[in-house]
């Protein structure tokens, strides 16, 4: 279960079964929930939280210091949930004091090889990283969100649940819910409307996002006229109200 090169400081906190590859370096600070699978070559520093039921391939670096010049050695955190899949080359960096101190990962997230999340990022649950998707610090990325291969995004960017981003995507504002985006500069190219179906989205409750991506880029109207109008249609299409919320959390602005 536990590879006899395997380095496992003794005060890490590991549950019973938790397998560990060869040549792997668990810190100190790291604790471990049961059915994790850690693949051979990975470290795992700092104060982590690793849940249940994760596979870690081989060649990860989980919970170093941020790439922060600002970082001045404080017990700052990694949390990652259950049943996560991480594959290899990722780094998931602490987070910072100067946001919560924490880069959050939640769970059943599928994260394909050489992923990287920078300090104080928040991923939430059921999302698909493709290879080389990367993440500046700060970000919000909501549930069922799916990043394109080499999608870049920029710092305290938000992007919404159910989105869908093209390969080589820069991401340099707000992805509102629903939405499929591509380029560079990014640009909004409908909704997606695939992964609703996939989802359990009723046709209907598709319609209506349609019809509100294009009161949003369609319609001619004002940022702020176009998320009145969308809200006028919430008590009627309960299937909006996430999009708005999250058009009226927006402080980057989002994507044109």
């Amino acid at each position: 279960m536990r590879h006899p090169t395997a380095i496992i400081h003794p005060k890490a906190k590991l549950a019973n079964d938790v397998e560990v590859g060869a040549y792997s370096i668990i810190g100190e600070h790291v604790e471990i929930g049961t059915g994790t699978v850690i693949g051979p070559h990975v470290v795992i520093n700092g104060h982590t939280r690793i849940g249940q039921h994760n596979r870690i391939f081989q060649f990860c670096s989980l919970g170093e210091i941020p790439q922060d010049k600002k970082y001045a050695n404080e017990p700052t955190r990694l949390e990652i949930g259950d049943h996560n899949t991480i594959r290899e080359f990722c780094t998931f960096n602490l987070g910072t004091a100067q946001d919560g101190g924490v880069t959050r990962v939640g769970n059943h997230n599928w994260i394909m090889a050489y992923v990287h999340l920078a300090h104080d990022c928040q991923v939430g649950n059921h999302t698909i990283f493709a290879n080389n998707a990367q993440l500046a610090g700060h970000v919000e990325v909501h549930d069922y969100a799916i990043l394109g291969g080499f999608t870049v995004v920029h710092q305290f960017v938000k992007i919404g649940a159910h989105i869908i981003t093209g390969m080589g995507t820069i991401l340099l504002q707000d992805v509102p819910t629903y939405m499929l985006v591509s380029g560079n500069p990014s640009a909004p190219h409908g909704i997606n409307s695939e992964g609703l179906k996939r989802r359990g989205f009723s046709s209907a409750s598709i319609m209506s996002i349609k019809r509100a991506y294009k009161t949003l880029y369609k319609s001619g109207l004002s940022f702020e006229a176009a998320k009145l109008a969308i809200q006028s249609e919430v008590n009627e299409h309960v299937e909006l109200q996430p999009l708005v919320d999250f058009l009226a959390s927006s402080n980057r602005g989002i994507v044109r």
